[in-house]
């Protein structure tokens, strides 16, 4: 079941600071909270705790997604939610590890954030740390070469401390309407998961196999997910991708989140 309340809130700061990205960020806020609920290890109270697990959301322009996840589990308070996108704010349309706290990396140019990811994974590993790394990325951002640079990397390195979670809304499909995601990670040396990117349920299942130690190498999930979920005239691709609803629109989509 998807998560309406967090839906709400991410609509509500984009319209009130009239910037973000609506459909991006319910496209993976479901696997946000997932994550947040119950992958990661992490201390509100001390965000640089060094036991913590690290989340980087590399498909930055995303961000609103994590901010309403932040702010459900305590890590950034309301009054820094509700400030986002207004002069002297923490929170921007993509995140800044300056700035935000429990934000680990500035991401938002697609291709950054997951070599980020990584070099986090390497630097652990060097010195037998047991945190974990999980990074999303968005399928279009499969397009950047200095993702599949880190890839290489990660899979020659026998990086079993990192995940990495796709996005999978079909964006790319725009421009490679032929593509398999699956095979292309498996080439690089990944151990691959395939699943539903709106349910709890295919969550746990898909983590409570790929956290078994016997698998020696980088994990990747690729999740089925709609751009836009959870508001059906914004799902798929088109003018929404970027757009501020207007106050019909907003009473449309109040009425589909209550």
């Amino acid at each position: 079941m998807i998560n309406k309340e967090l839906r709400k809130k991410i609509v509500e700061i984009i319209v009130k600071a009239r910037e973000g990205h609506i459909p991006s960020s319910l496209s993976i806020v479901d696997i946000i909270n997932y994550i947040y609920e119950k992958e990661l290890n992490f201390d509100p109270k001390n965000k640089k705790w060094e036991k913590r697990d690290y989340f980087i959301l590399s498909k930055g322009h995303g961000a609103a997604a994590l901010y309403v996840v932040l702010n459900k589990y305590k890590i950034i308070s309301n009054k820094i939610l509700s400030d986002y996108g207004r002069d002297g704010s923490l929170l921007g349309g993509h995140p800044d590890s300056t700035k935000v706290p429990g934000v680990e990396a500035n991401t938002g140019s697609l291709g950054h954030g997951f070599p980020f990811a990584v070099g986090i994974a390497k630097g652990l590993d060097i010195r037998k740390k047991k945190n974990k790394v999980l990074c999303l990325l968005g399928d279009g951002e499969c397009q950047e070469g200095s993702v599949w640079e880190a890839a290489n990397l990660a899979a020659n390195h026998n990086l079993k401390n990192i995940t990495c979670i796709i996005d999978w809304n079909k964006s790319a499909q725009q421009l490679m309407p032929v593509e398999n995601l699956s095979k292309r990670w498996e080439s690089f040396g990944w151990h691959v998961e395939n699943g539903y990117g709106h349910s709890n349920i295919e969550f746990k299942k898909i983590f409570k196999k790929i956290s078994k130690t016997s698998i020696s190498k980088p994990k990747v999930v690729i999740l089925n997910t709609t751009k836009g979920k959870g508001i059906p005239f914004m799902e798929g691709h088109g003018i929404w991708h970027h757009k501020i609803p207007n106050k019909d629109e907003l009473i449309k989509i109040n009425h589909l989140l209550s």
